[in-house]
């Protein structure tokens, strides 16, 4: 993220109980793995499903992996 300058150094992932009894208008999901064990949110809540590849699966050498996340990145900066 900081080739294309954004600083996400602060960010973490959280969990889903973290925003329990918080209402949401959308949840996004982009990876089907995340789709697929989504817990259900109360309310009238829309889910957005983008099918992208989890770049943290990928097998490979370190060039391989970057370029996995690099690919991801894109593609969500590009939707």
């Amino acid at each position: 993220m900081r080739e294309i300058g954004i600083d996400i150094s602060r960010n973490r992932s959280k969990s889903v109980d973290e925003f329990a009894g918080q209402a949401f208008n959308f949840v996004v999901t982009v990876c089907d793995s995340a789709r697929d064990s989504c817990p259900a949110f109360p309310g009238a809540t829309e889910r957005i499903h983008w099918s992208l590849e989890d770049p943290a699966a990928v097998q490979g050498t370190e060039e391989e992996r970057l370029a996995a996340f690099r690919q991801t990145r894109d593609q969500l900066r590009n939707a």
